[in-house]
């Protein structure tokens, strides 16, 4: 038997990479014979750099940042030397888990550190950049990047904008004479809300990074008059552009000072591990995250793992945290199953997260070897 193991993260718990590996012991303690290859998923946000890294050869390069409120922070980005390929998580400089949750600032946090990266690859030698988008504690449009990628921001008096979201209301021009050339740059992400309005990244995703409704307006306001400078001063208008607001609008900003392409992250992760042409040469796959539910249908990898297996006829297996009791989740995949098999608390089940996979793997193994008889 052929089986492919590509699961994406599992959030709080697991990496990609360490999911593949609690899944192939425990199918490994049913089926020691069984031919089995991985291929970790990602869909832009955590995780994305470390599985393009595995499967391209890579190498990290670690250097020094901001966070999202200043404080330098060692961070890093994966190499590929023969590409001249630099793959960058915002997420690393930039993301939600830099902060306690008492330290949490939409007003002030920002992604000067991911413009960092972004700089030091291409000063590295970068030909191509590749940024994942996801896990942000910033709600900044990319601002901040901007400015570590010599952009300058003005207000109506001519002095230098403070480059924290807060701020951004009273931005009125944009100058772009310092800003350094940048080689091609591709972000994957895994929403399709624009930068402004209701779907927008000030309403849908800055109260998870402690946004008050106060906030969110402020937020909204700064946002909006980043858009109209850039329209402006640099001539281009991304913010009804589906994905613009992810990950706090820093598509916006890619698109808008990085002149970057905005592209699904399954998809791109997807060609790149050749995925499609390694799930029709096998016979059952297997993936999974820390949660299934509708959220699963909109773009998260499981669900384009799925959708790759269901062209090619072969059967897969879910495997996660939970798993909401929804009909288009259930019809997406041949079987799930949840992993905990015994009563815990939360905080437990994140830190025993490898245990209770392993032995879910295991699980459906024996299961499957039953079906296999009957």
């Amino acid at each position: 038997m052929k089986i492919l193991v590509a699961p994406d993260k599992f959030k709080g718990s697991l990496s990609a990479v360490a999911a593949v590996a609690a899944i192939t012991r425990g199918l490994r303690a049913v089926w020691p014979d069984a031919e089995i290859t991985s291929a970790p998923i990602a869909d832009g946000g955590e995780g994305f750099a470390e599985a393009l890294c595995q499967a391209l050869g890579g190498v990290w390069v670690e250097t020094r940042a901001l966070d999202p409120i200043g404080r330098e922070v060692a961070a890093r980005y994966a190499w590929v030397e023969a590409e001249q390929l630099a793959i960058i998580e915002m997420s690393e400089a930039s993301g939600l888990w830099r902060l306690t949750k008492e330290e949490r600032a939409p007003l002030r946090a920002n992604t000067y550190g991911t413009g960092q990266l972004i700089r030091h690859a291409v000063e590295r030698g970068a030909r191509k950049i590749l940024v994942g988008l996801g896990g942000s504690a910033t709600t900044d449009g990319g601002v901040g990047m901007a400015a570590a990628l010599g952009y300058e921001f003005l207000t109506s008096d001519g002095e230098e904008l403070e480059l924290v979201p807060g701020k951004l209301i009273a931005l009125t021009r944009i100058q772009a004479e310092s800003a350094i050339e940048m080689p091609e740059i591709i972000a994957a992400c895994d929403v399709q809300n624009p930068l402004l309005g209701p779907r927008g990244t000030a309403h849908v995703f800055s109260p998870q990074k402690g946004a008050s409704d106060a906030d969110i307006v402020a937020l909204e306001g700064g946002l909006s008059a980043l858009a109209d400078a850039v329209a402006t001063d640099l001539g281009w208008d991304f913010r009804d552009t589906p994905g613009a607001g992810a990950a706090g609008g820093i598509a916006f900003g890619l698109m808008s000072f990085c002149g970057a392409k905005v592209c699904s992250g399954f998809d791109l992760v997807a060609e790149t591990l050749r995925l499609e042409e390694r799930i029709a040469a096998s016979d059952l796959i297997i993936t999974g995250e820390g949660r299934i539910d509708g959220q699963t249908l909109e773009g998260k990898g499981p669900a384009g793992v799925a959708a790759l297996a269901r062209r090619h006829g072969k059967p897969v297996l879910a495997l996660a945290g939970s798993i909401a009791e929804n009909a288009a989740v259930h019809a997406l995949f041949d079987a799930t199953c949840a992993i905990i098999d015994e009563p815990t608390t939360l905080d437990a089940a994140m830190t025993r997260g490898a245990e209770f996979l392993e032995r879910a793997a295991a699980r459906a193994a024996r299961l499957i070897s039953i079906g296999t008889k009957l």
